[in-house]
């Protein structure tokens, strides 16, 4: 139970440091404003595509994942 414990607290820690990264480059960084994010607005009906901003995160992601975990 001690290991399954030890794993929680890691992917709560992960995820809450993920958000504040996710909050914080909203407001300073082009995200959600790149060329390939989509928004339609129809009268009350609004849609959000952030195909762009996806794409250069998961490359971003992929990255960092490269750097980190290489052997």
């Amino acid at each position: 139970m001690g290991q399954i414990g030890r794993i929680l607290m890691i992917v709560g820690a992960a995820l809450f440091v993920f958000g504040l990264v996710v909050a914080l480059v909203g407001r300073i960084g082009p995200f959600g404003r790149l060329p390939g994010d989509f928004y339609i607005e129809r009268g009350n009906f609004a849609l959000y595509l952030p195909l762009g901003t996806s794409l250069l995160l998961s490359l971003l992601l992929s990255l960092v994942g490269y750097l980190f975990f290489r052997r």
